[in-house]
């Protein structure tokens, strides 16, 4: 079981938190997670709330259902605006604490998680990434060619999302889609996932093939914008196509490269002629792909040191700077390991 967005949940309000923790537990108990595990998940959420209210003011917590190596797992991410840490690693020492409480919330976190990173500014607020896995995770773990990480969110008070991705990788490439239906609710993620659908199918490792592939299987909807990035592993390089506003940026240690998006609607008008944008590979390189979710000019250059995290935390901390909330929302971060 696997979700392809994440469910916010507000934690800025004590009112919510009973609600907060029962939507978790339900979660991944329907998961199949086994008691002593949903007793991780439930002491986990119970310190990420109780932080937010002590440290934050509240905040916001994302969940989604996920897999990785062959493991059902869950992702929860805590997002907050508030005074944020100078010395995150300092705070997670047990009986450190800055509100005269026991001071082992954090460390608690990271000795019951399977995964805990926590990324925080001073006077900017703080993303904590916990993931729990059903079963231990193998010690050896190989690094794989691909890290690709998203965060996807309804418009508030939609259930359905009309944002959504797909990443396929192969031994000679990195296919990645980021698609938003026009409009929101039903009807958009039906134009989504339609050319999801499509993309998968798709025989082609051309961008502008695909495009067009998905452009025919989604005329009965009410069509989206799209962008598509092939990473050729023998090649070494970008090829990347779009059309309607979805922004993308490739990122090295030296330099920001913006990628501009073709005018149209995938499904009822997308130019006779398209072409595909070429990057060499270089290390340390990260491309990140936004719907208009999020403010035009959304920028990673604000989170300093963030690319010693989990793409996760990156994808999290535009979300928390540079949400619209008035939309469903996308952020698609992936780093190529060559």
């Amino acid at each position: 079981m696997v979700n392809r967005t994440h469910v916010a949940l507000k934690a800025d309000d004590r009112s919510y938190f009973a609600i907060l923790k029962k939507e978790v537990r339900a979660m991944i108990v329907s998961a199949g997670f086994s008691e002593a595990k949903v007793g991780r998940v439930d002491i986990i959420v119970a310190e990420m709330v109780s932080n937010l209210t002590k440290h934050a003011d509240g905040g916001q917590i994302l969940v989604k259902l996920i897999e990785e190596e062959g493991l059902q797992g869950i992702e929860i991410i805590s997002l907050d605006s508030g005074r944020g840490m100078a010395d995150a690693n300092r705070m997670m020492a047990d009986g450190v604490s800055t509100k005269n409480t026991l001071g082992g919330g954090l460390g608690a976190m990271k000795r019951l998680a399977d995964v805990f990173q926590i990324y925080s500014q001073k006077d900017w607020g703080t993303v904590v990434l916990v993931r729990v896995f059903e079963s231990d995770l193998p010690i050896v773990r190989r690094l794989a060619i691909a890290e690709v990480r998203t965060v996807i969110l309804p418009k508030p008070g939609e259930e359905e999302c009309g944002d959504g991705f797909q990443s396929i990788v192969t031994q000679d490439h990195v296919d990645l889609f980021l698609g938003d239906g026009l409009g929101h609710g039903v009807e958009a993620a039906r134009a989504v996932e339609k050319a999801i659908e499509a993309f998968g199918e798709c025989p082609s490792a051309d961008p502008v093939e695909i495009i067009r592939y998905i452009n025919t299987a989604v005329k009965r909807t009410r069509g989206l914008v799209a962008a598509v990035a092939i990473f050729s592993i023998a090649e070494r390089k970008w090829r990347i196509c779009g059309v309607g506003n979805i922004g993308m940026k490739i990122n090295t240690p030296s330099k920001t490269k913006n990628y501009m998006s073709y005018n149209g609607i995938v499904g009822l008008n997308v130019p006779n002629t398209l072409t595909a944008q070429e990057t060499e590979y270089e290390k340390g390189q990260y491309l990140v792909m936004c719907s208009d979710g999020l403010k035009s000019r959304w920028d990673t250059g604000r989170h300093p040191g963030v690319l010693r995290y989990d793409l996760s935390i990156l994808a999290a901390a535009l979300m928390k700077d540079f949400a619209r909330n008035t939309d469903d929302m996308s952020v698609l971060t992936c780093k190529i390991n060559l």
